[in-house]
């Protein structure tokens, strides 16, 4: 049985708030791979980009993720996690994977540092672009979609535990 959940989605979606709300709530443990990323190259994921490029980072994002080697725990990925099939299957063999689905006006009202969050994408490319992109990827892979542009981080949490418990 997979015993993990897994948050996916853009940006400003909510995904560690709602993870460390949610992993609280289940008992369970908590990641954030934007954050492990960050301790094991020890620099931002900005600084990553600024150093090699945004692709550079979704190869070290695919690599952490394809490492995670756990059991009972939210994991909130990086929004660009799902452009790396090997990451998606590894968490799907492992998890339960949950889309927090967030429209555009929110997220980009959510959004204030675009330039500094360390959003990985090409440089011509636009955030509605990215996010239009990104909405086929995290559709493809969820097992569970959560609309959360009306909601509070508590409520999808809270939206998230009541289906996990329902499917244990």
């Amino acid at each position: 049985m997979k015993t993990n959940l897994t948050l996916i989605g853009m940006p400003g979606a909510g995904k560690s708030t709602v993870g460390i709300i949610l992993a609280k709530t289940l008992s369970m443990g908590f990641i954030d791979t934007d954050v492990l990323i960050q301790i094991n190259q020890q620099k931002s994921l900005q600084e990553i980009i600024d150093a090699g490029g945004y692709m550079h980072l979704r190869r070290i994002e695919e690599n952490e993720i394809c490492k995670l080697n756990i059991t009972n725990h939210v994991i909130a990925t990086g929004g660009s996690a799902a452009y790396s099939e090997p990451a998606m299957r590894h968490l799907q063999m492992i998890s339960t994977l949950v889309f927090l689905h967030v429209d555009y006006e929110e997220i980009t009202r959510r959004i204030k540092n675009f330039d500094t969050r360390g959003i990985a994408k090409a440089d011509n490319q636009s955030f509605q672009e990215l996010f239009a992109e990104r909405q086929i990827l995290y559709r493809r892979y969820a097992d569970t979609i959560i609309t959360c542009s009306d909601l509070d981080q508590e409520e999808v949490a809270e939206e998230i535990a009541s289906t996990y418990r329902n499917k244990m």
